[in-house]
């Protein structure tokens, strides 16, 4: 009794539009201990989508459809599936009304195409979109056979599972052995290193224990199927512990913590403040830090320093220094994170300085060469050297840098009393 996703839209195959709605019924179908092995993604032809419900009714017996539910001519979700099984469309005036009544909420006219929108195979039940004009519907067209209908638009798709195909789902028997996640987050030790360290560990079965990598940080998600959270956290957990005490302060948190939210809790923990000087994250890392609700309460501020006369005016670096080593070098970086961390007035100042790339390199001094700042409450500072790669393209250096430089604030956070 699996289920297969099938993402119907020729802009997804274009990749005009990322197709955040397969990650989020991957995820809820695990909640649920609903098996899913494949998920589609179709563009706007009805043979095609034909050959899709053909593949997918071989090993599936749930069929989650999200998009092509709209009024104009290219979306053929419906009619390709009720063409598909030879059962003819018909019209409900409900959800012409239900369409006419939202449009004059808005003040405008539902136009003639719209109607398009209130047919659905017979026998078909009708699912609600309380937030769009686009229904989607629960189908059984032969025994052991499920078909779900949702729009494109991620937010209505969320609001109609959980109102509506979550409580059917329950009551066909599923939701009745869920699996439990729990991710653990780490920075500084490369995906190998870790799953060396962890291999043991890959062989459970019940909790289950994978990795994942992506732009510095790695993930390690532990699964367990369980009859409640309870049960499941008694699973987890003996595992998670193993695992922090096997990383040490590689890990940084779990679920939904990032390095800003968790550099929050340290600071509001100590009662202390910071402040950025940012030259090539061009304020990536205090986004970072702002990401984060109430971090205002710990943040104060920053300064984009990203010409030398700025850094000289604004944070008092050395003019010197500068023509002696360069914006890019750990006596600019030190003196950048002292210098903001005086003007702002906050027990710590981070700084940040380095060659994003793609030019600006040199011999001596490569693109991806990143100096990062730490200025102490107890007057201190230091500044640590970073190679983060000359292959890497722009954007990925200026985040991995941000990334970098919360990283080495938190472990200086967390030895430090």
């Amino acid at each position: 009794m699996s289920a297969e996703v099938i993402c119907v839209g020729t802009e997804l195959l274009l990749g005009d539009i990322l197709n955040s709605n397969s990650q989020y019924l991957a995820k809820e179908l695990a909640a649920l201990g609903v098996p899913h092995f494949y998920q589609t993604v179709v563009g706007d032809n009805i043979d095609r989508v034909h050959q899709a419900i053909e593949t997918a009714c071989g090993r599936s017996s749930i069929l989650i459809f999200t998009g092509g539910l709209g009024p104009t001519p290219d979306d053929l979700t419906t009619e390709s599936i009720s063409s598909y099984f030879n059962i003819p469309l018909i019209g409900h005036p409900e959800v012409i009304a239900d369409i006419e009544r939202k449009y004059a909420q808005r003040g405008r006219v539902m136009t003639a195409s719209n109607r398009k929108q209130a047919l659905q195979p017979e026998g078909a039940a009708i699912l609600p979109n309380p937030l769009g004009t686009a229904p989607g519907m629960i189908w059984q067209p032969r025994q052991g056979l499920t078909i779900f209908t949702f729009p494109g638009v991620p937010r209505e798709m969320y609001r109609m599972w959980r109102d509506t195909a979550v409580p059917f789902l329950k009551t066909q028997g599923y939701g009745q052995d869920p699996i439990y996640s729990r991710s653990l987050r780490f920075f500084g030790i490369p995906e190998s290193a870790l799953a060396e360290k962890v291999n043991h560990l890959f062989d459970s079965t019940n909790p289950t224990v994978a990795p994942y990598a992506g732009k510095g940080q790695v993930r390690l998600r532990i699964s367990a199927k369980a009859a409640s959270a309870a049960a499941a956290e008694l699973l987890i957990e003996p595992i998670a512990h193993e695992i922090k005490q096997i990383a040490g302060t590689d890990y940084f948190g779990s679920d939904d913590d990032t390095l800003g939210s968790v550099v929050g809790k340290l600071l509001v923990a100590k009662g202390q403040t910071l402040a950025v000087a940012e030259s090539c994250t061009g304020g990536g890392l205090g986004q970072m830090l702002t990401d984060t609700p109430g971090s205002s309460s710990y943040f104060v501020g920053g300064i984009i320093s990203y010409a030398d006369r700025i850094k000289i005016d604004l944070l008092g670096i050395n003019a010197e220094d500068l023509a002696a080593a360069g914006a890019v070098s750990a006596v600019v970086a030190s003196q950048m994170a002292v210098g903001v961390r005086t003007k702002l007035g906050t027990d710590w100042g981070v700084s940040i300085t380095g060659i994003a790339g793609p030019d600006g390199g040199t011999a001596t001094k490569p693109v991806g060469l990143v100096y990062i700042g730490i200025a102490h409450p107890d007057g201190s500072v230091e500044a640590i050297e970073y190679q983060l790669g000359i292959q890497q393209e722009r954007g990925l250096i200026r985040q991995m840098s941000a990334a970098q430089g919360l990283d080495l604030l938190r472990r200086r956070l967390q030895v430090i009393a």
